[in-house]
């Protein structure tokens, strides 16, 4: 019989990246980690327009759900486009039926002006009633001061920071420049080179950094919680696990499937509404990690929201149109590449 559990998170995602699929290869092949942002995702963000940020959070959003995500922490840049751009995002995933925490990865990579306006786009959001945290790129793309400033204005609205720790080497010094500022309510995604304790949530990507050549970021070892993210590659938390339990086993053979497990019920504390979600699956044992982590293609038959709306039926979104929403994206998809 069919197991049903609650809605899951994604802990860190990047929805404008959906649309990344397919794009064509970078003008110089990148060979380590700063490369692959200057050459792939730093070109991608500053093409984006809000149509096509709609239409990527819009795919994120219904992949997410098509594969039990319910709930979504996403990371956005678009320095072409910042104003609106969370609205649009939450606007997108509203629509499917998704839940999800927005914020704009402020930088000083754009200057002055760009960095003014990332802050005021986190602001203006979460002061309009958006759930959302203040996002910051990463330490080495911003100035202390505008560090200082991202924690000063996530402490006036009562949030958290969300920002990349330690990702590749060049952040290596992240853990000091942080020290100070960090709060319990930060979620810091990879620290895969963090050298020091710091406040927080630690969000763990396993398929990007191996994707990204980063190292790996020995998790379990952490004294801080730790939740599962994807950092924009797809939404399913299964396919996650099964990976984060694989590729902590390749450095620790006492990882457990029952530790991925954790990684994901983590979350809950960030986004508590998904744990009344239900997701009816087509695989009897899904709430047993040691089921999961061997047995792959497992889906979503079913979801009812905690309102107790039908959001998924027989593996297909209720609300929006599988088709039409893979078709428009596609379309904007083909803008996008056009522009790079």
């Amino acid at each position: 019989m069919p197991a049903t559990t609650p809605g899951m998170i994604c802990g860190h995602h990047h929805l404008y990246s959906s649309l990344a699929r397919g794009m064509p290869a970078p003008p110089v092949a990148p060979t380590d980690f700063l490369s692959i942002l200057q050459q792939v995702w730093w070109r991608l963000d500053v093409a984006l327009d809000l149509e096509m940020i709609y239409w990527s959070a819009k795919l994120g959003a219904m992949e997410a759900l098509m594969s039990g995500t319910t709930g979504i922490i996403d990371h956005h840049e678009s320095p072409s486009a910042i104003e609106g751009s969370l609205d649009v995002i939450a606007q997108a995933c509203q629509e499917v039926g998704v839940r999800v925490i927005c914020s704009y990865g402020v930088t000083d990579r754009h200057g002055p002006d760009g960095a003014k306006r990332g802050l005021q786009e986190n602001e203006r959001f979460i002061r309009a009633g958006g759930h959302g945290m203040v996002g910051v790129h990463a330490a080495f793309t911003c100035s202390d001061e505008l560090l200082q400033q991202s924690a000063d204005l996530a402490h006036d609205l009562g949030v958290g920071v969300h920002i990349h720790v330690a990702e590749g080497a060049n952040d290596s010094d992240a853990g000091r420049r942080l020290e100070h500022l960090a709060q319990d309510d930060w979620l810091l995604v990879h620290c895969v080179h963090l050298d020091r304790q710091l406040k927080g949530t630690i969000a763990h990507n396993p398929r990007s950094n191996m994707n990204n050549g980063v190292g790996y970021a020995f998790p379990a070892r952490a004294t801080n919680k730790v939740i599962l993210g994807t950092d924009g590659i797809g939404a399913d938390m299964l396919e996650e696990m099964r990976l984060a339990y694989v590729a902590g086993r390749a450095h620790d053979l006492t990882i457990t499937p029952l530790i991925a497990q954790d990684w994901i019920k983590n979350s809950y504390h960030f986004m508590p509404e998904c744990k009344s979600d239900s997701v009816t699956w087509n695989y009897d044992s899904v709430e047993s990690p040691w089921h999961t982590a061997f047995t792959p293609g497992i889906r979503a038959l079913e979801i009812t929201s905690s309102s107790g709306e039908k959001l998924l039926t027989d593996g297909r979104p209720v609300r929006v149109d599988l088709d039409e929403t893979r078709a428009k994206a596609a379309e904007s998809a083909r803008k996008l590449f056009a522009l790079l």
